[in-house]
């Protein structure tokens, strides 16, 4: 690649000291663009890549500002995350960000449901990634469609390849009451994440409304709109089923 810094991508916005999009204190970006239409997505304005409202930015216009966070960085053992969306609708751009991040010394984490797939670019972007954040959904090919949209076969494909290339990798799923908190497909979850061996630490995270004004807005159905969010007992409770298979909760 012949100049990394003059690379851009189109973004959909940044947080500049980001607590819980990795380990550490971090950069994150938030890329624009994702192929999966989740019922319980919260930034549904992140879909269309084209979208008028996400400027394009260039890798050398981020890492100026990036730069002004090492010391917090290597404080706290942070660094920059790349998210979405989905981030890796825009390989070359992730490619590039984090060579740049690795020549500066950078802690790079790629958040994604790896719905992409795995092709030439996404290994180069791999490559350069310290730490994957992949997001299950489910293990069940039914649930997995209902909830995306979309068939479940790419995002397995793209665990198993990180289970067999030996990446460092956190997973996690979002709770939604009614749907994805039962006992079996809590304990089925908890099952493929252990027999793929590379996972770390798992998320589970409560699915919540804050994003529904945003499909209001957007004038989008949102079919989640009656659906509850979970006790914080409910929460603590499969927080608990993932500890007793000896996962560290994020």
């Amino acid at each position: 690649m012949d100049d990394i810094f003059k690379v851009a991508g189109r973004i959909h916005s940044i947080e500049t000291c980001g607590t819980v999009d990795g380990p550490g204190i971090r950069y994150v970006v938030f890329a624009q663009g994702c192929p999966l239409r989740c019922l319980y997505c919260h930034n549904p304005d992140t879909w269309n890549i084209k979208s008028k409202d996400a400027p394009t930015m260039t890798v050398g216009e981020i890492m100026t500002d990036v730069r002004k966070y090492k010391s917090y960085f290597k404080a706290s053992g942070g660094g920059l995350t790349l998210t979405g969306g989905e981030p890796l609708m825009q390989k070359k751009f992730a490619i590039a960000l984090f060579e740049a991040c690795r020549q500066e010394g950078i802690h790079t984490a790629l958040d994604t449901s790896g719905y992409t797939g795995i092709d030439d670019l996404t290994k180069e972007v791999l490559n350069r990634t310290d730490l994957v954040l992949l997001d299950m959904k489910s293990v069940d090919a039914e649930m997995y469609k209902r909830l995306t949209g979309s068939p479940i076969e790419r995002n397995l494909d793209f665990a198993r390849h990180l289970r067999d290339e030996k990446i460092r990798t956190w997973v996690s799923f979002v709770l939604v009451p009614g749907i994805t908190d039962s006992e079996e497909h809590l304990h089925a979850l908890a099952k493929c994440f252990k027999n793929l061996g590379n996972v770390e630490k798992v998320g589970v995270l409560p699915f919540h409304q804050l994003g529904a004004f945003k499909w209001k807005r957007l004038g989008l159905n949102y079919e989640l709109g009656d659906t509850p969010e979970p006790t914080v007992e409910e929460t603590e409770q499969a927080k608990e089923l993932f500890k007793s298979y000896g996962f560290v909760i994020r």
